[in-house]
């Protein structure tokens, strides 16, 4: 019998592969994703995506979508308040494992793993340790496609943001910066996969910088 257990998703191409290794593992089942979106702005938090886009997505992958609301100035505090309360829920119906597209990061690892300690859950990390460069191929080669939807000003100009998340995207990224953005020099939309039933239709809109760091591409929902 699968494992019943949930996934934080950001909509993102990390959490999209995780999911991918996960199904293809044959070991899981998907009880619901965890997304946070900024109550404010009515966006997926740090991706700036749209709640639509989002929703389209979950219904595409056919899992059910659980979002966890935040202020836009929102604390540790808050977040992990808000996050325990919908995690102690599902750890009432048994549930007791929540995956992560994290891939190298020890100090976010053990962030995550103390706080679902707290209430008796594990982490389950189905990236951990992959190369990111290779991680990118295989995300490629896998027949996923992606868009940019926010680059930190302080690792990559704003040219990099709307684009795709191609093999020339990575051939562009200046030295330093990490080929799957693990240290959250950019974020992303995956909008076609193979564990996406539809493709998300979507446009580019106004590209904004916020907070002077921090350029956003609006994604516009088609449908």
């Amino acid at each position: 019998m699968k494992e019943k257990i949930l996934l934080s998703w950001s909509g993102g191409k990390d959490s999209a592969y995780s999911l991918f290794e996960l199904q293809r593992s044959g070991r899981y089942e998907i009880a619901a994703l965890i997304t946070t979106v900024t109550e404010k702005y009515d966006r997926i938090s740090m991706h700036g995506v749209r709640r639509t886009l989002l929703e389209q997505q979950a219904a595409s992958l056919g899992i059910p979508l659980e979002i966890v609301w935040i202020t836009p100035q929102a604390d540790n505090r808050e977040y992990e308040s808000k996050m325990q309360a919908l995690l102690e829920k599902y750890s009432q119906r048994g549930i007791q494992s929540v995956a992560f597209g994290d891939i190298f990061l020890e100090d976010l690892r053990q962030y995550r793993e103390t706080n679902l300690a707290k209430i008796g859950m594990r982490g389950i990390f189905p990236i951990w340790k992959r190369n990111t460069h290779d991680l990118a191929e295989s995300f490629f080669a896998a027949g996923f496609h992606t868009v940019i939807s926010c680059v930190d000003s302080k690792a990559l100009d704003g040219t990099f943001v709307g684009r795709e998340f191609d093999a020339a995207f990575l051939s562009d990224l200046p030295e330093g910066v990490d080929p799957c953005g693990e240290n959250g020099e950019f974020h992303s939309f995956v909008y076609a996969g193979p564990n996406l039933q539809k493709r998300i239709a979507w446009r580019k809109g106004e590209i904004t910088l916020r907070d002077e760091r921090f350029y956003y591409c609006d994604l516009i929902p088609e449908e």
